[in-house]
């Protein structure tokens, strides 16, 4: 059973700057491909960054150049360190894990409860 646990979230002024963190569970997190998404009201929720298990990382466009993201295999722990924040910026915040079982059974994709970061004006 997967579990993944969001922290960090909070309420940061324009500019300002925040550091998430996900800590995952019940899987082999080295092998996994692990990524943020955020849901905005009314909004559909988008991937904004993933690194994979070799380490690639890319972007949406909306946030590239302003955030971070990085992993600790050793912690089973992927962070996203969100900096020059800005009010569209503000959502639930949710960790993504894509874990592969196999050929039979393909990639299974989990998400967390989320963390809610919202940006003031």
């Amino acid at each position: 059973h997967v579990e993944l646990v969001e922290s960090g979230g909070g309420l940061v002024q324009t500019g300002g700057s925040l550091r998430l963190s996900c800590v995952a569970s019940g899987t082999v997190f080295d092998r996994n491909d692990v990524g943020w998404g955020r849901q905005a009201p009314g909004k559909q929720r988008e991937l904004v960054a993933r690194i994979t298990s070799s380490g690639e990382i890319t972007y949406s466009d909306s946030v590239k150049g302003r955030f971070s993201i990085s992993r600790d295999n050793a912690k089973d722990t992927v962070y996203l360190q969100m900096s020059s924040l800005k009010p569209e910026d503000t959502a639930v915040y949710y960790c993504n894990v894509d874990e592969y079982m196999g050929p039979r059974i393909g990639t299974l994709n989990y998400w967390g409860q989320g963390t809610q970061v919202t940006v003031s004006s």
